[in-house]
């Protein structure tokens, strides 16, 4: 360790004999130590103690009115547990109990009395070259953990990337703007704060819902893109898009994933079980189906399809409200009707 960066290191010596601290501030100063402290009064030390921020403690271990380990124990309650500050006891009491408790209130060494002054400097000299050590040791972590950091952030970022380029990609299929998974995710978080659901699981709700439609990536074109209406076993085939996405998004681990697949698998269910794949009803419905499938709806019936033209919204509106509590959950349509004047277009 580099000799003048040790001999910077602020020393607080607290002894309520004078002699014993200026003896000590005077073997320091000679060894080429200058930030120094010197204290007779525990009291006065501990309130200095903040702002002089020592590197190392000299502490006497019996004193009057406040003895060095009341002092230790403050230290402990002042000074941030991960670090490491050592404290060297000076005593006179060299019993094994005396020992036992000074180490338990967090001393790192013991100088006894009278003082050795050549052993006491090389206990310094080690404590500190120790402190110094962990402080390194320390801020290398710190910035070990920020390049973990940074790494996580830039895959998870990549991942929400891939999601959200295959909600796209499926899009494309049958809307080439793309635009209709970016607004049922928008709409679909708004609603689940209308709903009173907590934050985390809004954003989760805002990023997996555009995968909803994920199993159409399954479905020929010659149905997805009809424009005309579909014959009974064309739809029963485009039906199949619910278990495909959930297929395909199944057995994820990350809540993100899970959401999604949740959502693929139930946001055609229906609130009087006329809905698909699982002919599910009320409750029995994930909410989280029933907050998309509210949002889809509302979003394909305003938005044109090979098949249709955009509905005025106040129309559709009106479609909500006469299927509130036959295809929709009336609470959630409720929520919609609260929310729907400030969706994006």
């Amino acid at each position: 360790m580099d000799e003048s960066h040790l001999l910077q290191s602020r020393i607080l010596i607290v002894d309520d004999q004078a002699a014993n601290v200026r003896l000590i501030e005077d073997l320091l100063r000679q060894y080429g130590f200058r930030s120094l402290l010197g204290e007779t009064n525990p009291r006065v030390a501990l309130e200095r103690f903040p702002e002089f921020q020592p590197d190392l403690v000299v502490l006497d271990l019996h004193m009057p009115d406040v003895d060095g380990l009341a002092v230790l124990a403050e230290i402990q309650r002042i000074t941030d547990p991960n670090s490491y500050l050592p404290v060297i006891v000076l005593t006179a009491d060299i019993t094994r109990e005396a020992k036992r408790r000074a180490l338990a209130s967090g001393a790192r060494d013991f100088v006894t009395k009278p003082i050795d002054i050549v052993e006491l400097t090389l206990r310094i000299r080690n404590l500190l070259e120790t402190r110094f050590l962990h402080m390194e040791l320390a801020r290398h972590n710190e910035q070990l953990q920020g390049l973990v950091r940074e790494r996580t952030e830039e895959l998870e970022e990549s991942r929400l990337e891939m999601l959200h380029r295959l909600a796209r990609a499926v899009e494309y299929r049958d809307d080439e703007t793309g635009d209709h998974t970016r607004r049922v995710g928008e709409m679909s978080a708004r609603l689940a704060a209308a709903l009173g659901l907590p934050p985390d699981e809004v954003e989760l709700i805002r990023l997996a819902a555009p995968l909803h439609d994920a199993g159409k990536i399954g479905i020929p074109d010659t149905i997805l893109r009809k424009p005309g209406a579909l014959t009974p076993d064309e739809y029963t085939v485009i039906k199949e898009h619910t278990t495909i996405g959930s297929g395909l998004l199944a057995d994820g681990r990350s809540r993100l994933i899970q959401f999604a697949e949740e959502i693929a698998r139930s946001h055609h269910e229906r609130w009087d079980g006329s809905g698909y794949p699982h002919g599910l009803s009320g409750e029995a419905i994930p909410l989280l189906g029933r907050i998309v499938a509210v949002a889809d709806v509302y979003d394909a019936l305003t938005h044109a399809r090979p098949y249709k033209a955009a509905w005025p919204v106040e129309r559709a509106i009106a479609q909500l409200r006469a299927d509130s509590g036959r295809l929709f959950d009336p609470r959630v349509v409720n929520a919609f009707l609260s929310i729907y004047h400030d969706l994006p277009a």
